[in-house]
């Protein structure tokens, strides 16, 4: 990732602000997602990562539940192409393996499904309608 991008993890108290800002403006103005469902009651149980740009400037935002379900993994138009996704995924992933996970699993948008699968993760089960949007489950191995 870009030196000029910065990853943090924590907790959803520490960073709500900033990763609603990133979620909403990807999944609800972008995506059309409504809101009641983008922010749900998972969050505050969720292990989050936040990338910001100069000034502090959050552009991107992912999570993981306690179960291993990496998900909200979302970068801003402007900074993507750029390493940031790869980056969220590989602190995600590594997350996971300190919790002891074999595996994590995570609903790809159908657009995003080729990233997921550069990053290892399989096809599991048909796609299925999410929030409006077509999504294929996928599935990672832990080494």
């Amino acid at each position: 990732m870009n030196p000029a991008f910065q990853l943090v993890e924590g907790s959803w108290q520490e960073y709500k602000q900033a990763l609603t800002a990133v979620r909403c403006r990807v999944f609800v103005d972008e995506q059309q997602v409504p809101v009641a469902l983008e922010l749900d009651e998972h969050d505050a149980g969720c292990h989050h990562v936040l990338v910001t740009a100069s000034q502090g400037r959050p552009v991107a935002a992912g999570r993981i539940k306690p179960d291993g379900h990496i998900g909200r993994m979302a970068v801003l138009k402007d900074c993507r192409g750029l390493g940031i996704g790869t980056a969220m995924l590989a602190a995600l992933l590594q997350y996971a393996r300190a919790q002891g996970h074999a595996s994590v699993f995570l609903h790809a948008q159908i657009s995003a499904a080729p990233f997921y699968l550069k990053s290892g993760f399989v096809e599991n089960g048909a796609p299925f309608m999410e929030a409006g949007i077509l999504h294929q489950c996928m599935v990672k191995r832990l080494p």
